[in-house]
């Protein structure tokens, strides 16, 4: 991801880009029921790595399992790139845990950007506590054996109704999480960014008082006037 794109994606909110992507004709590209642990943090940006878990099956889902190196939740945290979000599809069962405190631990510690569920995961307070933002369902205290089997790393996959592809741009904010396809994200973080300007210049405007007509959306011929100076005021 460019650098630049990256910084403008910290600073605007996943409302202004779902608007900016519903623009493009993109509807559904928040993920839905999947909640941050903590809230008030800094923004998640990350390109997406990702983990398929299918039902589990008991005869193969054992906790003999864990012992092979290869296997795929374990590959997909000593895997996920540093600056990446390791996004998994717990097709949105919270019965069990998809990860824990340990596994979100080592992923901190080798610099992933985030971590993120459709299920749940155990160990939430200490997941919370990370220098690393958690997004997910609900707690789960299950092991994921008992319902989730991982099966692939790094696959198109769906997390909360949301198409996931390995590349596009995950953002997380106190709301939520969005996903920005890869080859749109450079120019929906500039528009976004400035739509947030706007956004902050109208926000003020009410706040003193005035009408959104002619405002918001910035039908009044002088309203682009106004923004102008706004920004020239604000340094924006």
């Amino acid at each position: 991801m460019n650098p630049a794109t990256r910084d403008l994606l910290t600073r605007v909110s996943t409302a202004t880009l779902c608007t900016a992507l519903f623009k493009r004709g993109l509807r559904n590209q928040f993920l839905q029921n999947v909640h941050p642990l903590r809230a008030g943090r800094p923004n998640m940006v990350g390109e997406a790595f990702t983990l398929r878990y299918i039902p589990a099956r008991e005869d193969l889902n054992t906790l003999a399992v864990f012992q092979n190196p290869d296997h795929p939740q374990r590959k997909a945290v000593e895997d996920c790139p540093p600056g990446a979000v390791l996004v998994i599809d717990s097709r949105q069962d919270a019965r069990a845990a998809s990860a824990g405190s340990i596994l979100a631990t080592r992923l901190m510690r080798r610099g992933a950007a985030g971590l993120v569920t459709d299920g749940g995961f155990r160990d939430t307070p200490e997941i919370a506590a990370l220098d690393m933002p958690a997004y997910h369902q609900r707690p789960s205290a299950p092991t994921n054996l008992t319902l989730h089997q991982a099966v692939d790393i790094n696959v198109p996959i769906g997390c909360g109704d949301v198409a996931v592809f390995p590349g596009d741009v995950l953002v997380g904010d106190s709301e939520g999480v969005i996903v920005v396809p890869a080859h749109l994200a450079d120019e929906i973080a500039a528009e976004a960014t400035e739509m947030t300007a706007f956004e902050d210049f109208v926000t003020e405007r009410v706040q003193a008082g005035d009408t959104i007509i002619g405002l918001y959306p910035p039908t009044d011929p002088r309203t682009p006037e106004a923004f102008a100076a706004w920004r020239k005021q604000h340094g924006r």
